[in-house]
């Protein structure tokens, strides 16, 4: 391992030093003790001189919480209005103005009320820091970013407030922990949450499975991160050495058949050990003499690697032993996995063994040799020499000697014989370097010939006359041959860092190229351009438009056409999300080679490739340089993609705006002339009592002032201006006062309420709900046909269900989601005509009290809409 200190590893130092300082209490769950040990900690460093004070904590009513806040400085919070609530939130700028030496802020996940200047909490704790202020904060696993997938999976809770892994690079991590059994006690007891809340936890996200696991992923994030600090240190000092308190897998992989053994054991020794696993192979001059067949095998291997979830690395070595020590020191890895392969006794007498180097020098390291398979066994082996190279080369080396013989004769007068065999050195070292090994030997040889033949006595035979002669031909030829050995091998290591140089540098143009482009014609053209460029080939780019796969753009702009096949395979590069075409397991009939550009959203483009002389357009030691464009180009195509979303949420946000705008001001402006209508019609139903004209325009003003009410309604609710009031409710009461209100629209109709008078309360806001039944039986009304309109109330295992059924001829195929949407009017159905307003109206008060509203079509016949509410 390189004795000097790794520069990115001190350049964190120094960043982490040019902050203040995070310290995160992590728990499985609420309850566990995070806010207790956090104040517990933050009230000894108090009493050690230091100034400490609250930025925010949530007691949660608790006395012994309570009791530790009483000691501290508290900051007093900020209020922010926000729809018709005053919210109280954490005072950035006090605590930025008071500058304390350490601040402690609860709730790090907490999402801030619209108006702080930052959204999250997180955030403020993010310029805390950027002002040297240190911050003791605390955390439920469950909100960390990278685990939320794998928490809704367990717990089936999806959680909303998330914290950003990269929050963890530079903090200290203590884990607060309390094993599930003691947490349950608590809650019990009460000191969790109040009874009624704490009942209805246990039987769901606080059971005892869900804390078990909660529990395994906090100690493995707490660990990961630990892992994470300690390395970083090691690295800045040029510390040597595993340091295990983590563990981290490497399997190294060679040309020889087994290597997917070697990659899928690696991966299950990963999976068992949760631990961040490499897979690696180490390139030395003689890959140089692989056969292609060799090459392939290795690009697979590392190929499945990198399906498997493995980081993958090429690195370029003298040997296999010196890169391989090296990259396991670099890494401090602590699990080796390494295939013993059969070598004959000379290939190990000159190349050494890996597999005994490496349980030699592995100190710390736990290495898993796997034996070799019968098909590497039975592999053909790759010559035991170098390539003697081409006969021009060979040619070049006896000319390089004839010349060299033409300047002894010319010198020897000058030099003496003494001095002449030290010019046979200059065509053996010249050619060893131009053209490798296998030339440079056959010129030592020549050269120790053309020595003997002119310049020892008796000249002009191969006879030597004189014993000391003999010795100088014999150390001649030697020094030649070592010589040749030696320029040979510094050849090949020059050979290979080139082109490794020239790899890294041709990547950093393509990166450099696509951050140039601004838009996807440009990043197009850039990637295919490039990708051709670097493995000459031709590269054509398509991507999915109006459901078919089109050409964007290709390079050369002649590029060869595609068939039938080459289109089978690009679809299913698109579907799969794998290489499809020639040189792949599918659809090898095909003249191109696709591969997808996968991205977080999705796959976003196929990129083709062809060779223009039919062969495989990709070689097996390019493969590894094709698969980091091809993930580069993926990442541009998905910064693109993001901001031109981004972009239309801008411009929807917009139209949203200037359409409230607009219905706010038709609505407010036809409300005060159409209740001086209302004011007109009622006097003249009390001047004409009977008259239908009359009832017919009380009718319709009332229709008009509902729809004026749904402009407003729904203005608010787009607003986000929509205020809660929970309270419990009596379905039975709320269904029997929606029914009254509409007394005109349902006159005549068959109305069956069957809302069993047992359901429980549930939690709700009255007047939200109200109109919620309205809408929903306005609709029925208007829509649902002439049949019975059915007010249904049922328990189920979530909450309570209100359902609101017709008989008419039901919803549309495809049409259930959209069918809430505003202004959305079914068609071809009993959902056509109407404002478009009274269900979007609905859905979004709903969703304002956390209760899901769904529509459907109804067992024989018409369509239900069923809203579930909470019990008290």
């Amino acid at each position: 391992m390189n004795d000097r200190p790794n520069p990115d590893a001190l350049l964190r130092e120094a960043r982490r030093e040019a902050r203040g300082r995070l310290k995160i209490f992590l728990g499985a769950a609420p309850g566990v003790g995070k806010t207790f040990e956090m104040l517990r900690e933050g009230a000894e460093r108090l009493r050690d001189g230091k100034d400490v004070v609250i930025g925010v904590v949530e007691t949660h009513g608790r006395a012994e919480t309570e009791a530790l806040v009483a000691p501290f400085e508290v900051l007093p919070r900020k209020a922010v209005e926000h729809q018709s609530h005053r919210l109280e939130e954490m005072d950035l700028d006090a605590i930025l103005a008071r500058r304390p030496k350490l601040v402690l802020v609860d709730e790090l996940a907490h999402t801030n009320a619209p108006g702080c200047r930052h959204p999250k909490r997180w955030q403020d704790v993010e310029e805390l820091r950027d002002a040297g202020i240190h911050v003791y904060t605390t955390l439920n696993v469950q909100h960390v970013e990278s685990l939320n997938d794998v928490v809704a999976s367990v717990t089936r809770v999806r959680v909303r407030e998330t914290v950003p892994d990269a929050i963890f690079d530079d903090a200290e991590i203590e884990l607060v922990d309390l094993p599930p059994d003691e947490l349950i006690d608590r809650l019990k007891e009460g000191k969790v949450y109040v009874p009624a809340e704490a009942s209805r936890a246990l039987a769901h996200f606080f059971s005892k499975a869900n804390l078990s696991a909660l529990r395994e992923m906090a100690l493995r994030r707490a660990a990961l991160s630990v892992d994470r600090a300690m390395l970083d240190h090691l690295d800045a000092l040029a510390v040597p050495g595993t340091f295990a308190a983590g563990e981290r897998v490497l399997v190294a992989v060679s040309e020889l058949p087994g290597g997917d053994g070697l990659v899928r054991a690696g991966k299950r020794l990963a999976d068992a050990l949760k631990a961040p696993w490499q897979v690696v192979f180490i390139e030395t001059p003689r890959a140089e003499r692989f056969r292609p067949e060799q090459r392939h095998r290795v690009a697979e291997t590392l190929q499945l690697a990198s399906s498997l979830g493995a980081t993958v690395a090429t690195v370029p070595a003298a040997t296999v032993i010196d890169g391989l020590r090296t990259h396991v020191s670099g890494m401090r890895a602590t699990q080796l996995v390494i295939g013993r392969s059969r070598r004959s006794w000379w290939f190990e007498l000159r190349h050494g063994s890996v597999v005994e180097s490496m349980l030699r020098a592995s100190q710390g390291v736990a290495v898993h040799v796997l034996p070799a398979a019968e098909d590497r066994v039975r592999e053909r082996r790759a010559p035991a020499l170098p390539a003697l190279g081409r006969w021009q080369e060979h040619g070049i080396g006896v000319l390089a000697v004839a010349l060299t013989v033409i300047l002894g004769r010319a010198t020897l007068p000058l030099i003496g014989a003494g001095g002449t065999d030290l010019l046979f050195l200059l065509p053996v070292i010249l050619i060893a370097f131009r053209s490798g090994f296998g030339p440079g030997v056959s010129t030592a040889m020549i050269a120790g010939l053309a020595y003997n033949f002119f310049f020892l006595p008796p000249l002009y035979t191969f006879t030597i006359g004189e014993p000391q002669s003999v010795l100088t031909f014999f150390v001649l030829t030697g020094i030649a041959l070592f010589t040749a050995n030696l320029t040979g091998r510094l050849r090949a290591r020059a050979t290979l860092g080139t082109r490794s140089a020239q790899e890294n540098a041709a990547v950093a143009a393509f990166g450099q190229a696509l951050a140039r482009a601004s838009d996807t014609s440009s990043t197009s053209r850039v990637v295919c351009e490039e990708i051709a460029q670097l493995l000459d080939v031709a590269v054509v780019l398509l991507a999915r438009r109006d459901g078919a796969l089109v050409r964007v753009t290709s390079c050369p702009e002649d590029a060869p056409p595609m068939g039938a096949v080459d289109h089978a395979a690009a679809e299913w590069a698109w579907s799969s999300g794998e290489a499809g075409g020639v040189g792949t397991g599918t659809l090898i009939a095909a003249d191109w080679q696709f591969h997808p550009l996968r991205t977080s959203l999705g796959v976003l483009a196929v990129i083709g490739l062809a060779a223009p002389d039919g062969r495989e357009p990709i070689t097996a030691d390019r493969a590894l340089l094709l698969s980091t464009l091809l993930g580069q180009a993926a990442l541009a195509h998905e910064r693109l993609q993001l901001e031109q979303e981004v972009r239309e949420v801008s411009v929807l946000r917009e139209r949203d705006r200037l359409r409230a705008a607009l219905l706010s001001s038709i609505g407010h402006d036809l409300r005060t002339p159409l209740t001086s209508v209302a004011a007109a019609v009622d006097a003249l139903a009390h001047a004409h009592p009977g008259e239908p004209a009359t009832a017919i325009a009380r009718a319709e003003v009332a229709r008009l002032r509902r729809f004026l009410d749904n402009l407003i309604d729904m203005v608010r609710i787009d607003a986000g201006a929509v205020a809660l009031s929970l309270e419990p409710i009596d379905l039975t009461d709320a269904a029997a006062a929606a029914v009254h209100d509409l007394r005109d629209v349902l006159a005549g109709r068959e109305l069956v309420l069957r809302v069993p008078p047992d359901l429980p309360l549930v939690r709700a806001d009255p007047r939200l709900l109200h109109h919620i039944l309205l809408n929903l039986l306005s609709n029925a009304a208007v829509h649902g046909g002439e049949g019975p309109i059915e007010i249904v109330g049922e328990r189920r295992l979530e909450g309570v269900r209100l359902a609101v059924r017709d008989h008419g001829p039901g919803l549309p195929p495809g049409e259930e989601a959209a069918i809430f949407e505003t202004f959305a009017r079914g068609t071809g159905s009993d959902r056509a005509g109407g404002s478009g307003l009274g269900l979007a109206i609905a859905k979004g008060f709903a969703g304002a009290m956390d209760a899901p509203i769904r529509a459907a079509d109804a067992d024989g016949g018409g369509a239900i809409f069923a809203i579930d509410l909470k019990p008290v």
